[in-house]
């Protein structure tokens, strides 16, 4: 996965920690069994992460994700989702921020695709 300063990529489910800076939920589900507290959460942007229906069909199947990427950035473009990676952008250029998702494999998916966003219209 591609690394900009300023953003972290960790599980909803880790510990915060003193380096975590802002903290973002940016799935559209919350996560199973994760309570609130736990969470520590500033913000959940639930409008960047995929659409229901392209999620399910990607079901984290490795050979699906160059056209899961494609697809997702597609969504991107629509304005709801542009506005909310707008603001992701703006917490990135106020201070640290760390993204985070229930997924399990951190480098694959939506998030991947976020941080490289985030890297390429900084």
């Amino acid at each position: 996965m591609e690394q900009i300063d300023g953003v972290r990529v960790r599980r909803a489910y880790d510990p915060p920690d003193g380096d975590d800076g802002t903290r973002v939920l940016v799935d559209r589900l919350w996560p199973r069994g994760l309570s609130k507290e736990k969470a520590a959460l500033d913000e959940w942007v639930k409008d960047v992460a995929p659409s229901n229906e392209l999620r399910r069909w990607y079901g984290h199947d490795p050979e699906r994700t160059d056209e899961f990427a494609r697809r997702y950035r597609h969504e991107l473009a629509d304005p709801a989702r542009t506005e909310a990676l707008g603001h992701l952008r703006d917490l990135v250029r106020e201070g640290p921020v760390t993204l985070l998702t229930a997924t399990k494999e951190l480098d694959r998916g939506h998030v991947a695709v976020l941080v490289s966003e985030l890297a390429d219209r900084r």
